[in-house]
């Protein structure tokens, strides 16, 4: 009997998997616990419908995302933090403030997890640092923070 997985079954398939299974193993245990419906034209249709809607919202995902890392592109963000001693930095500059900086001036919303600073250790001192900033998979922009004295 061919059925469409409709959770992940383990040894079976994945969610949305059209499978040839057992005709037993089907009515006593994919459909009557609601893993699996069968494989007919409406159900197959309605499974067809949503990888394509699944498909078109990955694609206008990644052209976002490509979108955004073209205007990100070499561009340089000044932050302004407070001065200790001997011209260092009074604490360090963190991917939060980078992060809440990059929003603010770019109209984003890019969190500070997928923000890496390219240099070794935190930033605690003045002058220009290059960051890498992982928008989607693959796709990845760099930038430059230019820490300044307040």
């Amino acid at each position: 009997m061919k059925v469409i997985l409709m959770q992940d079954v383990k040894g079976t398939g994945k969610k949305g998997d059209i499978k040839e299974v057992a005709d037993g193993f089907a009515r006593n245990f994919l459909l009557k616990k609601g893993l699996a419906v069968e494989a007919d034209k409406t159900n197959l249709n309605i499974i067809h419908t949503q990888k394509d809607a699944q498909q078109h919202h990955h694609d206008m995902e990644v052209q976002a995302a490509k979108e955004l890392a073209e205007k990100l592109k070499d561009q340089t963000v000044t932050l302004t933090a407070k001065a200790g001693q001997n011209g260092r930095l009074f604490g360090s500059v963190t991917t939060k403030e980078i992060a809440e900086l990059i929003n603010d001036r770019f109209a984003t919303a890019i969190d500070k997890k997928k923000i890496t600073i390219l240099f070794d250790g935190d930033i605690k001192a003045f002058g220009c640092y290059e960051i890498e900033i992982k928008l989607f998979t693959g796709i990845v922009t760099k930038m430059k923070v230019m820490v300044v004295e307040a």
